[in-house]
């Protein structure tokens, strides 16, 4: 599952920094990924290098951190926890 951080997949990167030397298993990462992949789609975030990505991506190993393993319920938390409100549709 590293390996695949390891090759430069840019809309990763900000939560791949904060997990690389971490204590997380496979499923962690895996549920850790889609949440903040999920965060950025939600938010409209193209720009993986924008800083907000970084903020999203510690909240997300927060919630995380507290034992939740469902990537949507993982991400709802960590935007809450930010206070981020999400773009309405038109």
């Amino acid at each position: 599952m590293l390996e695949m951080f390891r090759k430069g997949l840019g809309a990763i990167m900000a939560i791949y920094k904060l997990i690389a030397n971490g204590a997380f298993g496979p499923d962690e990462i895996n549920v850790m990924t889609e949440a903040y992949e999920g965060a950025l789609i939600d938010l409209d975030i193209p720009n993986r290098n924008d800083p907000i990505t970084e903020l999203i991506a510690k909240s997300i190993l927060n919630v995380t951190a507290t034992g939740e393993r469902n990537p949507i319920v993982v991400k709802e938390g960590a935007l809450n926890a930010l206070g981020v409100s999400r773009p309405s549709a038109a």
